[in-house]
Order: structure tokens, then C-alpha cells, then sequence
């Protein structure tokens, strides 16, 4: 191999088209949605929601009214810490309680219109950082790329 000027040695191209291997690419894909995870949450750092009490007002958003119960464990929490999160959430005005209609003894939380804003406000203000990253960062082919690793990043997920 010969060595450019300024006696450095070149560093081989990588392959294209070479196979990063499944253990490598699962490594680098963590962490790198985890650091996106992070700037998504501090790019709606003011709307005033913890982490969980963004993810219980998104769930009930998205499927509807729940029971405690039934949000403790779609969540992976303790009904206790799922009480402490309603009852934030519920003091702020985000959400509402109403008897079971199947058991009277349990309650049926569902989000108000105020919880229905706030959250739309959440998800506007990330969906704005990343639009802003995005058309900032990359150019049409990048924007390309990053639409086909989306679509096939969903896929994994979707399964």
C-alpha cells in the first residue's frame, strides 16, 4: 500500500456493502435511540409532565380509558406508583376518573381536553425539534436514507 504525502498511512474505504453483523448494529441502534429519546423529552422539557406521567397520558390518549390496574401493568409498574402518577396527573386536571361500568368498585381514567392539549402540545414541540434537526442536518439523499431506516426500523418494532 502506498502512503500519501505527509507520510500518514491511508485508512482502507469501508465496505459498503459489507455485513455490520446483527450484534453490532443492535449496539450502535440503542444507544442511538436512546440519546434521540433523551433530546426528544428535553425538546418539550416545559410542558411540566414527568417521563411517566407523558407516557400514561399518551397511552390513555392512544387506547382509551383505562383502570388503574390495567395502566400498572400496560406501564410495567406497581398500581401504587401507577396511583401516585393519576393522581399527579389527575390534580393538574390531565385526567378524569369515573365509576367502572362493569365493577363499581374500580374507577375508569380518561384524559380531558386539557390533558388532550397538553399532550398535542408535547408531541408538536418533539416532532418540531426533529423536523428542524432534520431539515438542518441533512440534505434530500440523508432525508431518503433516514425515511427507508425508519420504515424499517417500524418493522421491527411492528412485529
Amino acid at each position: 500500500m502506498s502512503e500519501p504525502s505527509g507520510g500518514a498511512q491511508a485508512r482502507p474505504t469501508p465496505d459498503p456493502v459489507a455485513d455490520p453483523g446483527a450484534e453490532r448494529v443492535a449496539a450502535e441502534l440503542s444507544a442511538v435511540v436512546g440519546r434521540l429519546l433523551r433530546r426528544l423529552r428535553s425538546s418539550s422539557a416545559d410542558s411540566l409532565l414527568t417521563p411517566s406521567q407523558r407516557s400514561v397520558l399518551a397511552r390513555l390518549q392512544d387506547d382509551g380509558p383505562a383502570t388503574t390496574a390495567a395502566l400498572a401493568r400496560a406501564e410495567l409498574v406497581r398500581p401504587q406508583s401507577m396511583r401516585l402518577t393519576l393522581g399527579a396527573l389527575e390534580s393538574q386536571g390531565f385526567v378524569t376518573r369515573a365509576p367502572d361500568p362493569e365493577d363499581g368498585r374500580k374507577s375508569v381514567v380518561s384524559v380531558t381536553e386539557r390533558g388532550t392539549a397538553t399532550l398535542a402540545g408535547v408531541r408538536a414541540a418533539k416532532r418540531s425539534w426533529l423536523a428542524e434537526a432534520i431539515a438542518g442536518e441533512l440534505d434530500g439523499a440523508e432525508r431518503r436514507a433516514l425515511a427507508e431506516a425508519t420504515e424499517l426500523i417500524a418493522r421491527l418494532v411492528d412485529e
